[in-house]
């Protein structure tokens, strides 16, 4: 079965290098040129992952991150925002908000369809691991759940990915380039801060278990033994 691409962009001439790069990967690809028919689409059509540009008319495109990862029929579909490179802060604020990636104005159509696949590729592949506990912590890898005291924690496949990566090498330091070639599968010529911002959300979500988490200054992060 194809799955279905929503993307989300104001700007006529980008929309239709993407569409026609997406179906030519064998991707279904559905278009909104603002927020508010983002909103009404993603809810309508479930698509399989949004690519969000931040810069929109009427409702910015943070707003429709932000809304999409709160609402119930919506937040575990996977975003992947685009950005200018003078909209770093959004970008932070976007992945704080639960985006999966981004990609940089100006970027090749063919970068775009290989982080697609990169995340729909985490969202999908096999696990074999049952839960495992850490503390009031517990992750069923195979399940893909996570919970902190018996209560349920929902976290994005990013998020999951980089909980899990963490934990299966607990007591051992990754940096953020290893972070980033394992948990999103490719070199990010040296994004560091997207591996930052997912952490914190992580840290976030995770609550009373947040410390399982650590920071090894200069370095990187590691989960606790």
């Amino acid at each position: 079965m194809r799955q279905t691409i929503l993307v989300v962009d104001d700007e006529p001439d980008i929309v239709e290098i993407i569409q026609y790069n997406l179906e030519k990967s064998g991707f279904d690809v559905i278009v909104a040129a603002d927020g508010s028919a983002a909103l009404e689409k993603a809810r309508d059509e479930a698509p399989d992952l949004i690519v969000l540009d931040l810069m929109l008319p009427g409702l910015e495109g943070t707003d429709v991150c932000r809304i999409l990862k709160q609402d119930e029929r919506t937040r575990f579909i996977p975003i992947l925002m685009l950005t200018a490179k003078s909209e770093e802060i959004d970008r932070i604020i976007g992945l704080e908000l639960g985006a999966d990636d981004y990609v940089v104005k100006p970027f090749s159509p063919r970068e775009i369809a290989l982080r697609i696949r990169n995340i729909l590729r985490r969202r999908t592949e096999p696990e074999t691991a049952g839960p495992v506990r850490a503390g009031s912590l517990v992750i069923d890898v195979e399940g893909h759940h996570v919970s902190v005291s018996g209560s349920s924690v929902s976290l994005t496949a990013t998020e999951f990915k980089l909980l899990a990566v963490l934990f299966q090498r607990r007591g051992r330091v990754q940096t953020r380039e290893e972070l980033l070639d394992v948990v999103w599968g490719y070199d990010y010529m040296g994004y560091g801060r997207t591996v930052d911002a997912h952490i914190k959300r992580l840290r976030e979500k995770l609550g009373e278990a947040a410390g399982m988490v650590e920071t090894v200054r200069g370095v990187g992060y590691r989960f606790a033994r």
